[in-house]
């Protein structure tokens, strides 16, 4: 009995600590989730008390917009890009610094301390350096360096990856970093009597240890992209033209800057379904390599 009662006065108190989350998580995600799911059934220009019900209308008004199509594939391929990149640069740093190389220290602040600033910062900063500091170079080395990126639709979605890699890699490398030390040394000294190379170390040892740090940073770099926006917002504003503009920024610019909120709502819809359908799929995928390996 006295147990019972111990187990139901810490069961209560846990709950207790972790209701305000909870009721942040509710309140600032999972009811503007419903609410919108209910507006993308309607033509509300998010001001007015009337919302005239449509049906099905936003959605299918979604599949035959040609701006739609153009939004979805630039963030697949920054997504894509961006996951690859990163995972394939943030591994190859942490196998670096995990090597026992002099000043890892350093380095490792040096590459960290950029996912310390903001998505805006960062868009502002690599604007500024396209612009104006990395063309300074044509004329010191007299080179012809096109350091342009965000000028032309066939260049931004070079230089947007080069501004996100730059923040983010660091961060990522981390989690590899502390993946990578907690491997056992026993681990390398047995393969090392069977006498394998350093690549099928590498390959047999390695890379099966860091299969759960590798589903973190794929799945976590894949739904980070597929949200990109502030980044967008400071370097870029979507174009030039529409061609940096990402779904996320559509969603914006649809409702809140030509007051169709009901269609931005079902855009929203499609955004949170894609971004389901991916991070299953890929847990699914990745965590059946853990199991494997």
């Amino acid at each position: 009995m006295k147990r019972s009662s111990l187990q139901r006065g810490m069961t209560f108190q846990y709950s207790l600590l972790v209701l305000p989350g909870l009721l942040i998580f509710t309140i600032g995600l999972i009811l503007p989730i419903i609410l919108s799911f209910g507006y993308s059934f309607t033509d509300w220009d998010g001001m007015s008390k009337e919302k005239l019900f449509v049906g099905l209308g936003n959605y299918r008004k979604m599949f035959h917009d040609p701006y739609v199509g153009e939004a979805w594939i630039f963030t697949l391929e920054f997504t894509v890009f961006n996951t690859v990149i990163q995972n394939v640069a943030a591994l190859l740093f942490a196998l670096v610094l995990d090597s026992g190389i002099k000043g890892k220290k350093i380095l490792r602040t040096i590459l960290f301390m950029p996912c310390l600033i903001s998505a805006i910062v960062t868009g502002f900063i690599w604007r500024r350096m396209f612009t104006n500091i990395l063309p300074l170079l044509n004329n010191l080395l007299g080179c012809n360096i096109n350091f342009l990126l965000l000028g032309s639709g066939d260049t931004v979605l070079a230089g947007l990856l080069v501004a996100n890699n730059w923040q983010w890699i660091g961060y990522w490398m981390l989690i590899y970093l502390a993946s990578l030390q907690s491997i056992p040394p026993e681990l390398y000294e047995a393969a090392k009597v069977d006498g394998a190379s350093g690549l099928r170390r590498f390959i047999n040892v390695t890379l099966p240890m860091l299969a759960p740090a590798i589903t973190i940073c794929v799945v976590g770099i894949t739904t980070g992209s597929l949200k990109v926006y502030d980044l967008l917002v400071a370097s870029t504003g979507g174009g030039p033209g529409r061609s940096s503009t990402s779904i996320i920024y559509l969603i914006y610019n649809t409702a809140m800057g030509s007051r169709q909120y009901g269609y931005g709502s079902a855009l929203s819809m499609s955004l949170i379904a894609g971004l389901l359908l991916i991070a299953v799929v890929q847990l699914g995928v990745l965590r059946k390599r853990e199991v494997q390996m």
